[in-house]
């Protein structure tokens, strides 16, 4: 069985690599058959150079959608068999244009033919497949345009990882996790305050027997996250201590642990989640404006120095 066969789409890549390794090789033949004296990878810029002389490597890369240093090197190979010259910009001095020499120019009347023959020859060579390559080639393009590879594989991986991620209740034989995990951010950003310890050293005094709850995430049987939902006036909890292992960063936990404590604020007929938090601290915003928070300027004193920034939801009853 081919290694490509038997791999599948996984080895997508590579297989164009070696289709593309093919048909350059197969271009060399033909380059030889008109007798042209040209390389097959130089064929984008000198074309382009031809049809529209005065443009510079940076419009050259950015029109043929490769690098300005791949696109420079093939310059200065052709520079080097004669075919094209860099000169300073009629306009701006500053700026360096590509033309072609009289050799060049000479060449370009062959190559032009070469290119008609190619067209009509890849065209049937298309139109012998079940698949259209050139219209799937820019589908993909496309596609990946819109999301690359690595977010893609990143968010399959993700997903997998997440499955492997529980959601449970907090008991006491978990409290050296639970401190250890916010006392580790905590002190990465700021400084422990009073507060902190308290409901660190002591979750069931100053939490759970105060009608809160502990939410805690175990990966790969580890406990990697927590929060807690901290009972308030009105009818409405806190969200806080929520903090995830550096080392589970990048699995969704911080969203499942605070999506998990809403549905467990809703259960409980709260009306409202309240939050304190820090602009310093990025990626924890954004997590909260995911869940449906938004700021809010009239909250209550905080315990904490580094609060400032308070934010609610408003749950539906």
């Amino acid at each position: 069985m081919d290694f490509f066969d038997q791999i599948g789409p996984t080895a997508l890549g590579s297989r164009l690599r070696r289709l593309s390794e093919q048909m350059s090789g197969q271009a060399a033949e033909v380059y030889a058959l008109y007798h042209l004296p040209f390389e097959p990878r130089w064929f984008p810029v000198f074309y382009l150079v031809a049809e529209q002389p005065g443009q510079s490597v940076g419009e050259l890369a950015h029109r043929i959608g490769q690098t300005h240093a791949a696109v420079s090197q093939v310059v200065k190979e052709l520079g080097k068999h004669g075919l094209v010259c860099t000169e300073r910009g009629a306009g701006d001095l500053r700026r360096n244009v590509v033309t072609l020499t009289a050799k060049g120019a000479a060449l370009w009347p062959a190559l032009q033919e070469q290119t008609n023959d190619v067209r009509l020859a890849t065209t049937a060579l298309l139109e012998e497949t079940r698949h259209n390559l050139w219209l799937a080639m820019g589908e993909l393009e496309h596609a990946l345009a819109q999301r690359s590879l690595a977010s893609r594989v990143k968010a399959v991986r993700n997903q997998r990882l997440a499955a492997e991620v529980r959601i449970i209740d907090y008991q006491p034989a978990y409290q050296a996790d639970f401190k250890r995990l916010n006392v580790e951010w905590i002190e990465h950003y700021f400084r422990l305050e009073p507060a902190d310890l308290r409901a660190l050293d002591q979750p069931e005094t100053y939490i759970l027997e105060r009608d809160g709850h502990i939410l805690l995430a175990t990966y790969r049987e580890e406990i990697v996250g927590s929060c807690a939902l901290l009972k308030m006036e009105n009818n409405a909890y806190e969200l806080a201590k929520l903090a995830v292992s550096p080392a589970a960063q990048g699995l969704g936990i911080g969203y499942q642990l605070g999506q998990a404590a809403l549905d467990k604020a809703q259960a409980l007929s709260a009306r409202r989640v309240y939050l304190e938090s820090n602009t310093k601290l990025d990626a924890a915003l954004q997590l909260y404006y995911k869940l449906g928070f938004h700021k809010i300027v009239d909250g209550p004193p905080s315990p904490y120095e580094r609060c400032n920034i308070q934010m609610e939801l408003l749950l539906s009853t």
